[in-house]
């Protein structure tokens, strides 16, 4: 095969991204932040993007986050699967995901850092967690699917 013919062979998104589905849709946020994400597929489905509308600390954010892969070209994927935030103020904020049965993990930077997010689905349409971050702050969440 040529160079062209090799970047022309699409892989399918894997199935660690493709459980992150269970996300997409439109949810209420309660607890110590409030507000709604929206998280739906790119077209193609490599990437889940999160769309961010919530108040934490008395602070109003608005972001975008994109979910997937790294994948350098003409390189492999990455086994994890990584995002990374852009908001309003200029901030990049960047997570390894992880969803391992009904628990969701999220980790500030590079999986197993003292910062993250683990939360578990009650159902299809509730998720309950906590940030946890070192130093003991964090704060706790409750996501609710919103009836569209």
């Amino acid at each position: 095969m040529t160079d062209i013919q090799d970047y022309q062979t699409i892989a399918m998104p894997s199935h660690k991204l493709q459980a992150l589905d269970r996300l997409v849709g439109t949810w209420e946020l309660s607890g110590d932040t409030t507000g709604i994400v929206t998280y739906r597929w790119m077209e193609g489905g490599f990437f889940l993007v999160q769309d961010i509308d919530i108040h934490l600390f008395g602070n109003h954010v608005k972001a975008v986050e994109y979910i997937g892969h790294l994948h350098p070209f003409g390189q492999e994927p990455s086994d994890d699967v990584y995002s990374r935030v852009y908001d309003t103020q200029g901030n990049t904020l960047d997570y390894v995901y992880e969803l391992e049965g009904d628990v969701l993990t999220i980790w500030g930077g590079e999986k197993g850092s003292p910062a993250y997010f683990k939360g578990e689905f009650i159902n299809d349409d509730m998720n309950e967690g906590a940030w946890f971050f070192p130093g003991g702050g964090g704060y706790t969440t409750t996501m609710k699917r919103k009836k569209e």
